[in-house]
């Protein structure tokens, strides 16, 4: 399939027309060899609700964005290079169908589709791209991969302490090495999580402590080295603190790329039953 839609006239046009939708705020995704192979309409689950996203299947990147207007605006894109991805299959509940878990090294999350079918297309397909992106690259499969972020609506209290209670007034946070909603107080702590970003974040106070005598552990281990090691502040402290987070509004992110959510034509049914919500093409 990839073969034959590579450099065609009618790829080049499918590929242009998912640029013009993103606009300026969209990177470049026009490619020698690239192919767009199938595009739909998912079901993220963001930090405080699920919320419609619009998915496209490329031969080496995945690329999703929020939905402002179907089939002409797009907004918040996000581009995953294909051989950083692991899926991983959700069992079903009765209030949880169709589900599955996008898995990289900078961030993980839980996506769904309208059918079982669709679901399962979605998996094979990009489990197909995944290892034949693999193979051209010669790189082994991932396994090292971020934590989802457990959804707000998850829990009402702390779950580190369990005794803090969230209301309008207390917020909630979460830790980025665990993925757990926990009070301020459980995260005051921040910690350098290069995978994730140049700056230290908020972490909750157990994956403080597991962090940081790791990193202790591997920095006594290359003081033994000769020559290796320097005095002053531990590498994995610069630039934390124990008070209020310069990284608070990070807690957002999932937020702001929704805010052309509002936009979703009302007279469209979400997941309107006997419709087809994706596509791959041929």
């Amino acid at each position: 399939m990839v073969d034959s839609l590579a450099n065609t006239e009618i790829n080049s046009q499918r590929i242009a027309a998912v640029e013009s939708c993103f606009g300026a705020s969209g990177q470049p995704l026009a490619l020698p060899g690239r192919v767009l192979l199938g595009e739909g309409v998912l079901t993220k689950e963001c930090r405080k609700k699920a919320k419609p996203r619009i998915f496209f299947l490329f031969n080496d990147i995945l690329v999703y964005g929020s939905v402002v207007l179907p089939k002409r605006k797009y907004r918040s894109q996000h581009v995953i290079p294909l051989e950083e991805v692991t899926l991983e299959p959700l069992p079903e509940t009765p209030r949880a169908k169709n589900r599955w878990m996008i898995k990289t090294a900078r961030k993980s999350f839980v996506v769904s589709a309208a059918s079982a079918t669709e679901r399962q297309e979605w998996i094979s397909h990009i489990e197909e791209c995944v290892r034949r992106q693999l193979r051209a690259t010669g790189r082994p499969p991932s396994t090292e991969h971020a934590a989802p972020w457990i959804p707000d609506k998850a829990t009402d209290i702390c779950m580190r302490c369990t005794q803090t209670r969230f209301s309008a007034l207390t917020r909630r946070h979460h830790c980025r090495k665990c993925g757990f909603v926990v009070c301020a107080e459980c995260s005051r702590e921040r910690f350098l999580l290069p995978r994730l970003s140049p700056k230290p974040l908020r972490v909750c106070s157990l994956c403080y402590r597991e962090l940081a005598a790791c990193k202790r552990r591997e920095e006594e281990e290359e003081e033994e080295e000769p020559g290796v090691g320097s005095p002053g502040q531990p590498s994995y402290l610069s630039g934390a603190g124990t008070g209020a987070s310069s990284g608070d509004e990070e807690d957002s992110d999932e937020d702001k790329e929704g805010s052309g959510d509002s936009n979703w034509p009302s007279g469209v049914e979400f997941y309107a039953s006997g419709v087809s919500w994706s596509a791959f093409h041929s």
